[in-house]
């Protein structure tokens, strides 16, 4: 009798332990495609500038730094562009230009920032002379 009772409580726990495991799957598939979905993808074009930076495209997957410095992600060679310039980061669904205490300053919209600024679809941003665009996806 008492093996009975063993036998079928063991069989009570491996059934347990298979539907909590498919529970925590669903959970966590269900959170991937959620995040899939949520995300947007951020991008900048270069609308204007010099020749060989034109029709250049950029994914902003993390933290891209714009400067004249070689060891930036987007480099610009101007004069009035200092070395790291500024930056573009993920905040979230939301996509952030922060000025990096340039010399010169940076401009959304034709309009100076002194602090970190969320960008929206369409916004143009300009570093020197250059003029890039941001959009989503």
């Amino acid at each position: 009798m008492i093996d009975l009772v063993l036998f079928a409580g063991r069989i009570l726990l491996v059934i347990m332990l298979y539907l909590f495991l498919l529970a925590t799957m669903k959970t966590g598939i269900g959170l991937v495609r959620g995040q899939r979905r949520d995300t947007a993808i951020w991008s900048v074009d270069v609308e204007k500038g010099a020749r060989s930076l034109r029709g250049l495209h950029v994914d902003i997957l993390g933290p891209v730094v714009v400067g004249r410095s070689p060891s930036s992600d987007i480099v610009i060679d101007e004069p009035y562009v200092s070395a790291t310039h500024a930056r573009f980061t993920l905040q979230g669904p939301a996509i952030v230009l922060e000025d990096l205490k340039s010399t010169n300053g940076t401009l959304v919209n034709g309009h100076p920032i002194g602090q970190p600024v969320t960008l929206r679809d369409g916004d143009d941003v300009q570093v020197g002379d250059t003029v890039l665009r941001v959009s989503r996806r």
